[in-house]
Formats: structure tokens, C-alpha cells, sequence
């Protein structure tokens, strides 16, 4: 079974840096930055190339949105960024679809076989959208989300470049 830790924050709020600095204290790490590739958007490409002069030159890097398949074939110390390209990859799924796609992934991450550093994205604290889309991501992650601090060893919430360790402080709802 895998030890989780679990950052999850606002934009900016310091959660990928966090989960760096977390996984600076295990020897060997991949991150997998989760997400499609843009290759037309500039300023995401210029977001990717901040977070890559971070990480150190040893880190083994994965670009993908098959997250199950590398929980499948990897065995390191796995630093997951971030839950919305999982998100975004459901999005286009039926009710019954989503809910199988998301236990199958709750599922490989409690049986992953080392340690896991997730980064996931808070949305929704703000005005809801006139979107059904958007409002369908945010409705998606808020259960992933739910789904994941349930079975993590540590959750943590950033916000403005600040840690809060959420297992010290929190009652279950």
C-alpha cells in the first residue's frame, strides 16, 4: 500500500513548490506532470518551463494524461502535477463512466507500491460559472478531491506560499 501525501491549493498558492520540497527527501522521483501537451499556448508553456527549472536535474520527468498507466508501470517515488489534467480527460465521460474511471484511479493509487506526492487544484471559492462545463470540472474535482484526502497519510492546504497540515486541524464532514 502507498504512503500519500496531498497538497491541494488556489492558483499560485505555493502547492507545487510545497510538493517539491517534499519530495526533495526522497532519492528517486518521477514527476508527472499531468496534463495534455499545448503546444499553442504560450504562456502554459512558459508555466512548464518555470516549474522544470525547479526540479532537480536527476528527477525522471513523464508527460501524460494516462495516469493510471504510469501507476501501473512505474514504481519510484511518483510526484503527481496536478489532478486537473485527470479531471479534464473525464470531463467528456458519462455519469457512470466518470464515477468507474475515478474508483479505478482511487484504486491504483492505494495500491501503489511506494510513495505518492499529489498536487491537486482548488476551484470553486469564487463565483460559479455560468458554464456547464466548468461547473462540471469543479463538481468532478471537489469528489476527487473528497475521494483522495479520505485516503491520504498527510493532507496539506496551500495558500498564499503558505502550508496548513489539514490532519492537525480539521473535524470529518
Amino acid at each position: 500500500m502507498s504512503k500519500i501525501y496531498f497538497i491541494s491549493g488556489g492558483t499560485r498558492s505555493g502547492k507545487s513548490k510545497f510538493a517539491e520540497k517534499i519530495a526533495k527527501n526522497f532519492k528517486e522521483i518521477t514527476y508527472v506532470a499531468l496534463s495534455e501537451k499545448q503546444n499553442n499556448d504560450i504562456e502554459w508553456q512558459r508555466r512548464v518551463e518555470r516549474h522544470k527549472k525547479r526540479r532537480p536535474d536527476n528527477w525522471k520527468t513523464i508527460e501524460t494524461d494516462e495516469i493510471i498507466n504510469v501507476l501501473k508501470n512505474e514504481s519510484t517515488t511518483l510526484l503527481i502535477d496536478s489532478l486537473g489534467g485527470f479531471i479534464m480527460k473525464g470531463l467528456s465521460m458519462k455519469v457512470n463512466e466518470w464515477k468507474e474511471y475515478k474508483n479505478k484511479f482511487i484504486y491504483h493509487l492505494i495500491n501503489y507500491k511506494n510513495t505518492l506526492i499529489i498536487v491537486g487544484e482548488q476551484v470553486g471559492w469564487g463565483l460559479v460559472s455560468e458554464y456547464k462545463v466548468s461547473n462540471l470540472f469543479a463538481d468532478r474535482l471537489g469528489e476527487t478531491l473528497n475521494a483522495i484526502t479520505k485516503i491520504a497519510d498527510k493532507n496539506w492546504l496551500t495558500i498564499n506560499g503558505k502550508a496548513i497540515r489539514l490532519d492537525d486541524i480539521f473535524i470529518d464532514i
